[in-house]
């Protein structure tokens, strides 16, 4: 064995080992259609981008495959693509980064099933259940509507006339019978934009995204590749009922990073962190015992929350509600949009509570009080008399005995 190693070092030189191999590999037949490989631009000319795979081995590709709606070329020579295999044609070496139209196109798309090639499709019409795309020229194809998107759209009809690129998840009776997916690219493109996220973004940090769905426990946002969520709770200092009534899908917002949980591909933003907490004001603003006139905003079975200011609410139990009447619910005496004056109680700054209590309350339960004891003991008499009086009385009593 050393005696092979020496000659081999003698006959190789300062090759390594894995340049050695490279010369012994067949100039023919090393790849397979669909394969795919990382390469490296070596040369851009006004019709093919020309590659190196490594191992002496180069390609070319289409160079329309590089260039935007706008007709401008995405890649520059020395940069690293991906690409996969498609032929071998008098030793050159024909590559692609997804199927496109035209022959070419429909003799590859079994490969581009087997292989996980992309393909390029327009999305030609909304049909039951999905859309009808047309790959490869006029090949139809199936997008159901759960592979479409990583959310579904409010209205499909935004898909048609785009053009896509699509994974083949099945294909079947010679290309009648395709079923596409263009979330699997989406996902795809996410997870390659997940790592490098993963190195930049840090839970505090003011993030820019797009809304792309609203729900009713709040809204997913797009930070240029990864989905994160406004819960509704953080949407607003103040509590939000219909999140409709405040974001827009397409609307351009600026959030604050509350958790970042890769494991389980969870991003929580904070939409109301980046403005003003109201609840700053509240100390100075809002002390023991004064009064104020807010607004009754919700009712719950165990109280009236009323809002002071924007931001700000305050909590009537129920057990001061009803002006000494027991009742089973505030909407009996209440009702949300009505103004009620109040008189804080108590401020917990901390935990961001405050304690209220209708204005007058303490007053008519002193007299309410004061009104059951009376007719508990009975009424004292109006008068005592004059002290004359008492002794004519005396007399009197006396004067018959």
């Amino acid at each position: 064995m050393e005696e092979t190693n020496q000659k081999m070092e003698e006959e190789g030189g300062e090759k390594s080992f894995a340049e050695l191999l490279g010369e012994s590999e067949p100039e023919r037949g090393w790849l397979k259609p669909g394969q795919r490989v990382d390469a490296l631009i070596v040369k851009i000319t006004p019709e093919w981008v020309f590659i190196d795979v490594g191992g002496k081995h180069e390609g070319y590709l289409d160079r329309r495959e590089f260039l935007d709606a706008e007709g401008n070329l995405g890649v520059r020579e020395g940069q690293a693509i991906r690409a996969y295999f498609l032929s071998s044609q008098h030793n050159e070496k024909l590559f692609t980064t997804k199927i496109g139209a035209g022959e070419a196109g429909r003799a590859f798309l079994e490969d581009a099933s087997r292989s996980g090639i992309p393909v390029e499709g327009v999305v030609e019409k909304e049909v039951k259940g999905g859309f009808e795309i047309k790959v490869a020229g006029d090949v139809r194809g199936f997008c159901p509507f759960s592979q479409m998107g990583l959310f579904r759209v409010a209205t499909p009809a935004e898909w048609v006339g785009r053009r896509l690129t699509f994974r083949i998840i099945e294909y079947g009776e010679r290309g009648r019978n395709v079923v596409l997916s263009h979330r699997a690219i989406l996902e795809e493109e996410q997870a390659k934009r997940k790592e490098v996220l993963k190195a930049e973004l840090k839970e505090g940090m003011a993030v820019r995204g797009t809304v792309v769905s609203l729900q009713k426990f709040g809204a997913f946002v797009d930070l240029g590749g990864i989905q994160a969520l406004i819960p509704i709770s953080e949407i607003a200092w103040e509590h939000v009922a219909d999140i409709s009534e405040r974001l827009s899908i397409g609307q351009e917002v600026e959030a604050v990073i509350l958790k970042l949980d890769w494991e389980n591909n969870r991003v929580s933003l904070s939409l109301r962190s980046s403005q003003p907490d109201p609840w700053e004001r509240v100390e100075a603003g809002f002390p023991e015992g004064a009064s104020f006139t807010g607004t009754v905003a919700r009712l719950t079975k165990f109280g009236a929350f009323v809002t002071l200011i924007p931001g700000v609410d305050g909590l009537v139990h129920i057990s001061k509600l009803g002006r000494g009447k027991r009742i089973s619910h505030p909407s009996e005496v209440l009702a949300e949009g009505q103004s009620l004056a109040v008189k804080i109680e108590k401020v917990d700054r901390e935990k961001k509570r405050i304690s209220l209590a209708p204005l007058g309350d303490a007053e008519e339960e002193k007299a309410e009080e004061l009104e059951d004891f009376h007719q508990y003991v009975g009424k004292a008499p109006s008068s005592f008399g004059s002290l004359g009086d008492t002794l004519r009385k005396t007399i009197g009593a006396k004067a018959k005995e």
